[in-house]
C-alpha cells in the first residue's frame, strides 16, 4: 500500500502494526528533517499517529504542551497531535491551524480516530466492509489491499457527467468513500461512524465593518496567512499564473522575504500559443524581481502525460488545467520542495461569473413556466455550451440546486441523459441534478444568492474539484502545495462580510474587496483583467496534435464495447468539435479520462500501470 503512494513521500516511510491494526506513512520531509519519522507515539506508546499535511501553529502548540508537562522528543508538527489527543481527545482538531488528515490509534481504548481538515485541502478515502476498515490518502493505495476490488460506481459516474467531478462522499469506486471536509471518522467495537466537527458560518459580523475597516483587517489576515504558510526547513516558492490570487500571494511573500521568491508559471507553445498568459505572470515577476521559471506545454505533452495524469488523479476529473498543474509542479520540484498557490480567492470573494448571474435568480423564478421552457430551448438551440447559454439554461431552472449544477457543470441534464447508455442511463435517471447540493443548501445559515452559492462551493467545488486537482498533481511531483488563502481565520472572516464587499455595484465587480487590498501591491493590468481561470488550449489540441489520440480512445468500437455512452452521440460530438461548429474540448477530455481510468483501474491493465509507475520513478531520479 505504501509503495503505491511513494510519490507522496519519497524521503521516508514507517509502519506501526499491532494485533488488530496496522497503518503506515510515507514522508515528504518539510519540517524537522532529521526527527520527523512516522508513525509517532506518545511517551508510553499507547497513542500513535500517522499524519499527512502541515500544522502552521505547531510551535505555539508545542510550547503549550511542554508547559503542561509533556515531553516532546522531536522538533516537528506531527508529535503535537498525540499529546493534544491525550489532553483533549477528539476535540484536538479545534486547536489545529493547517491542512491535514491524520489517523490516531488509541491502544488503551482499541479505537481509531481519523480527521480531515476544515476545507478538505488534504484528501482521505475509506472503505468499511463490516469487518475491516481501510483508509488512505489515495485510492490506489487502498486497492493494493486484497480485500478491496475495483469496480465502477455508476451513480458516481452519473454525477461526474453532470458536474465534471465526483461529489463526496461518493467516489468513482463502488464501496470507497471520501471523508467529507471538517469531519471525523471513528472506528471501535461499536463500528464506524462519521460526524462533522467544523462548518462554515455566514452569520454576518456585528457590527459590520466599514469598507476601510474591512480592507485593513483583510490585509492583516492575508499577511498573517501567507507568513504562517512560509514556515519550512526546505527551499520553497510559489505558483504564479498571473491572476489576482496567485499574484497577491507572491507580492505578500516578497514583502516578507529578504531574497527573491522562486516563482513558477506554465504557458503554451505551438497550436496553443495564443492562449498563453505568461505576460501577466512576467509583470508580477518583474515587479518583485522574483527568480522566475516557466514551462511551455504543447499537444505532445498532453498525449504523453494523459494516462499518467489520470492514474495520479485516482478518478476522472474533467478539468483542462490538470495538465498545466502537473507540468508546473514538475518544474517547481526541480528547484524547491514546497510551493504556495493562490487557490481559494474566487470561492471566498465571489470571483466566478456564475456568482453574478445567480443574482438574477429571484427575478427568473417569478417568470411563467412557458418562458422557462423557451429559455431552455434557446440555450440548447446550438451545439456546445457557451458561458452565456449555460447561464440562460441555469436561470430557467426554478430549483436552486439544479442551477448550481448547471452553472459549473460539464453538461446540462438533458445532454447527460442523451449521452448515457445502458446501465449508466438507468443510473442517470436515479441521480437527480440537484442531488449533491440539496443537503448543503438545507444546512447552511447563509442568506442571499451569493453567500449560499459560496457555501455550496466550499462544500464540493473547492474540495472535490480544485483542491483534489491541486493535491494530486503536486503530490505526483513530490511537491507540497500550500493554500494560504484557505487559512480558516481568513475564510471565516470573508464569510462574515456583507455580499456587496464581494460583488460590488451595478457593474458587479467581482472580488471587490480583494482587488481593493491589492491596488498598491500589483500592476494595474492584473487588477483590471477579466477572470479566465487557467486557459488551456485543449480544444485546439484535440483538433490538431492530439486528434488521433482522441479518436483512438473514443472510436465507435471502443465506446460500444465499454457500454456506457451512446456511440452515435460521441461520434456527433467529435464531428462538431472537429468542424469547429462547437467547442467540446472539456467534454471530450472527460470522456477520454473515463476510458483511460477504466483501462488503468477497472480492466486491470498491469502493463499500463507499470508504464505509469516507471514514468514516476524516472521523473524523480
Amino acid at each position: 500500500m505504501l509503495e503505491a503512494i511513494v510519490h507522496r513521500g519519497p524521503d521516508d516511510q514507517g509502519v506501526h502494526a499491532v494485533e488488530r491494526m496496522a497503518f503506515g506513512a510515507r514522508r515528504l520531509s518539510i519540517i524537522d528533517l532529521p526527527g520527523g519519522h512516522q508513525p509517532i507515539a506518545n511517551e508510553d506508546g499507547s497513542v500513535v499517529v500517522a499524519f499527512n499535511g502541515e500544522l502552521y501553529n505547531y510551535r505555539e502548540l508545542r510550547s503549550r504542551l511542554q508547559a503542561a508537562g509533556h515531553v516532546l522528543r522531536t522538533e516537528g508538527d506531527t508529535e503535537v497531535l498525540v499529546h493534544l489527543y491525550e489532553d483533549l481527545g477528539d476535540d484536538l482538531v479545534h486547536e489545529l491551524r493547517g491542512m491535514f488528515t491524520f489517523a490516531i490509534w488509541d491502544g488503551r481504548r482499541q479505537r481509531m480516530l481519523i480527521a480531515r481538515d476544515r476545507l478538505g485541502i488534504k484528501p482521505l478515502y475509506w472503505s468499511d466492509d463490516g469487518d475491516l476498515l481501510l483508509f488512505g490518502s489515495e485510492i490506489k493505495s487502498m486497492l493494493r489491499h486484497p480485500s478491496l476490488h475495483a469496480s465502477l460506481d455508476l451513480e458516481a459516474l452519473a454525477d461526474f457527467m453532470l458536474l465534471r467531478y465526483v461529489p463526496a462522499p461518493k467516489t468513482m469506486f463502488e464501496g470507497v468513500n471520501s471523508l467529507l471536509p471538517g469531519h471525523l471518522l471513528t472506528c471501535d467495537e461499536s463500528g464506524v461512524r462519521t460526524r462533522r466537527w467544523w462548518d462554515l458560518s455566514f452569520a454576518p459580523a456585528s457590527p459590520q465593518p466599514t469598507e476601510a475597516q474591512a480592507q485593513e483587517r483583510l490585509l492583516e489576515l492575508l499577511e498573517d496567512a501567507v507568513s504562517s504558510h512560509m514556515v519550512s526547513d526546505v527551499p520553497y516558492g510559489a505558483f504564479l499564473s498571473g491572476g489576482l490570487d496567485s499574484s497577491l500571494v507572491v507580492a505578500l511573500m516578497s514583502r516578507r522575504l529578504g531574497r527573491p521568491v522562486s516563482t513558477f508559471s506554465a504557458g503554451y507553445e505551438g497550436e496553443g500559443e495564443g492562449l498563453s498568459e505568461l505576460g501577466y505572470a512576467r509583470m508580477v515577476a518583474d515587479r518583485y524581481e522574483t527568480d522566475h521559471h516557466e514551462v511551455l506545454i504543447g499537444a505532445e505533452d498532453f498525449v504523453a502525460n494523459a494516462e499518467q495524469l489520470v492514474w495520479h488523479l485516482d478518478q476522472p476529473l474533467a478539468d483542462d488545467a490538470c495538465l498545466p498543474n502537473l507540468m508546473v509542479s514538475l518544474l517547481a520540484r526541480d528547484h524547491v520542495k514546497m510551493a504556495l498557490t493562490g487557490e481559494g480567492g474566487d470561492e471566498l470573494f465571489g470571483g466566478y461569473p456564475r456568482y453574478a448571474a445567480e443574482r438574477l435568480a429571484p427575478l427568473s423564478t417569478r417568470m411563467p413556466a412557458g418562458l422557462h421552457a423557451y429559455a431552455r430551448s434557446l440555450a440548447m438551440s446550438r451545439p456546445g455550451q457557451s458561458r452565456r447559454r449555460k447561464a440562460i439554461y441555469a436561470l430557467s431552472q426554478p430549483d436552486e440546486g439544479v442551477r448550481h449544477a448547471v452553472y459549473a457543470g460539464l453538461m446540462h441534464p438533458d445532454m447527460r441523459a442523451e449521452l448515457a447508455s445502458g446501465e449508466l442511463l438507468e443510473a442517470v435517471e436515479r441521480v437527480p441534478a440537484e442531488g449533491a447540493f440539496a443537503a448543503p443548501l438545507a444546512r447552511t445559515d447563509a442568506i442571499g444568492q451569493l453567500n449560499r452559492m459560496l457555501y455550496v462551493d466550499t462544500q464540493h467545488w473547492l474540495p472535490d474539484y480544485l483542491l483534489a486537482r491541486g493535491d494530486k498533481t503536486s503530490m505526483a511531483a513530490s511537491l507540497e502545495a500550500r493554500v494560504p488563502l484557505l487559512d480558516h481565520h481568513l475564510v471565516e472572516y470573508a464569510a462574515s462580510l456583507r455580499p456587496s464587499l464581494k460583488i460590488h455595484g451595478l457593474r458587479m465587480t467581482r472580488k471587490y474587496l480583494l482587488r481593493q487590498v491589492a491596488r498598491d501591491l500589483l500592476p494595474a493590468p492584473i487588477l483590471s483583467r477579466q477572470k479566465k481561470g487557467f486557459p488551456v488550449p485543449i480544444s485546439i489540441w484535440l483538433r490538431g496534435g492530439a486528434r488521433d489520440f482522441c479518436r483512438d480512445l473514443l472510436a465507435p468500437d471502443v465506446i460500444h464495447r465499454r457500454g456506457l455512452f451512446a456511440p452515435e452521440v460521441v461520434a456527433r460530438l467529435l464531428e462538431e468539435h472537429d468542424s469547429a461548429r462547437a467547442d467540446h474540448g472539456t467534454l471530450l477530455w472527460a470522456l477520454i479520462s473515463v476510458e483511460l481510468w477504466h483501462r488503468l483501474y477497472i480492466d486491470g491493465d498491469a502493463a499500463a500501470q507499470g508504464r505509469v509507475a516507471c514514468a514516476g520513478e524516472d521523473r524523480r531520479s
